[in-house]
């Protein structure tokens, strides 16, 4: 079993640059492309527990901004538990983190960003 604790620098700009579309698109009304790039972050994240609980603390303030009672009780054990799961390694890959899907479900990764975990060594 492999502890994760903090994602890698190689990584980290990847992550960032997903939350911070994530902030613009927010910013400007287009809630499906902002929703898109915290799944995106999360993808990215969700091996390492602190980007992983820090990815599911805004979706679950975007459930809250939306009023969608779904995301936020689906969040809260994400939020609970992610973090967790990503210390011990045992997030299901790909997964992208809303309470649309299954938590505990692995998904396929699109090639984008299987592409940006080749380029920075990082195995998924």
């Amino acid at each position: 079993m492999k502890f994760n604790t903090t994602i890698p620098k190689g990584l980290k700009p990847y992550y960032t640059a997903e939350l911070a579309k994530y902030r613009s698109e927010y910013s400007s009304k287009n809630l499906k492309n902002a929703w898109n790039h915290l799944e995106r972050a999360h993808i990215l994240g969700q091996k390492y527990p602190f980007a992983h609980s820090y990815v599911h603390w805004k979706m679950l303030q975007f459930g809250f901004k939306i009023k969608s009672g779904k995301e936020i009780l689906g969040q809260i054990p994400r939020l609970v538990f992610g973090g967790v799961k990503s210390f011990v390694g045992t997030v299901p890959t790909g997964n992208p983190g809303g309470a649309n899907v299954p938590a505990l479900k692995a998904f396929p990764i699109e090639e984008e960003l299987k592409e940006v975990f080749r380029e920075v060594g990082v195995r998924i």
